[in-house]
């Protein structure tokens, strides 16, 4: 490889590290997802390295050399030569080299300075639409995963069942606990519990108002309902209130009622922001 060969090679490593940097900021800025983020910034540096390898194998002279010098201080003419030969650079960093280097250089500085604007307080935007509002209404059935709905008479005391809307079975913001307690336990809920209740049938959201993970637990004998990741427990009673663990918030409740067919259906969408607090509106 001839000297040009080199110092294009070079150079063209720089420029891609330099592309590489700004593509990172504009897919910061853009929010394209982390992992274009860590392509683009891994490229970079990865660019950059490979870069400085040629600069170093091909441009930069290799071995030792030893030269014998006069005592000091050096002949004047040599202090000048020394003096031009820094301003100039030298043959060993070409032009096009230390242009692109400089270009990368700042590339890799605007990728590591842009993010640090996530740190600056802005205050809290409120969550997309799809995070305020659920697909749920009045008279909408609860089916399961493949679409089929419930009957109230089916739905046997102590069982938990995950529900959807009927016809949004994908929508899993929406999804919820469907859970029957006992004719017994029906006095013991609370007033307002009670109003969204029918025939002992309770509906909770199924994200943890914690972290948004599905709370698909239920403790039969002390009717809590029960969060996997962070192990938060919602007393089924008392309006699913956090009874123990790290969530702040209740359950949003489900209202629910029974149609002329005996199946169970919406009354209504979830009383209250599904999902941890964080994607509650400001």
């Amino acid at each position: 490889m001839s000297r040009r060969s080199s110092e294009r090679w070079v150079a063209a490593c720089f420029l891609l590290c330099a592309a590489a940097t700004g593509g990172f900021v504009a897919a910061y800025v853009l929010d394209a997802g982390a992992q274009l983020l860590g392509l683009l910034l891994g490229g970079a540096f990865a660019m950059l390295a490979l870069g400085l390898m040629l600069w170093s194998a091909k441009l930069l002279p290799s071995g030792t050399y030893v030269e014998q010098r006069e005592p000091m201080p050096p002949p004047r003419g040599e202090q000048t030569a020394f003096v031009d030969t820094l301003d100039r650079g030298g043959e060993q960093t070409p032009g096009i080299v230390r242009r692109s280097l400089v270009l990368s250089g700042l590339g890799i500085l605007a990728a590591l300075v842009v993010p640090l604007r996530g740190l600056i307080p802005t205050g809290s935007p409120p969550p997309p639409r799809a995070l305020r509002e659920t697909p749920w209404r009045a008279g909408r059935r609860l089916v399961d995963r493949d679409g089929k709905p419930f009957l109230a008479r089916d739905v046997v005391a102590g069982t938990a069942l995950t529900v959807f809307p009927e016809g949004r079975t994908r929508a899993d913001d929406a999804q919820a606990m469907l859970v029957r307690v006992d004719a017994a336990d029906v006095p013991l809920l609370s007033e307002e519990t009670r109003r969204g209740a029918v025939s002992g049938l309770l509906a909770y959201s199924k994200l943890c108002t914690h972290a948004g993970c599905p709370v698909g637990l239920y403790e039969q004998t002390s009717r809590q309902l029960v969060c996997p990741c962070h192990l938060s427990v919602f007393d089924v009673l008392d309006g699913a209130r956090p009874s123990n663990g790290p969530a702040a918030r209740a359950l949003p409740q489900l209202p629910l009622a029974i149609d002329a067919d005996g199946y169970v259906v919406a009354a209504g969408g979830f009383r209250g922001q599904v999902g941890p607090t964080f994607w509650r509106p400001a």
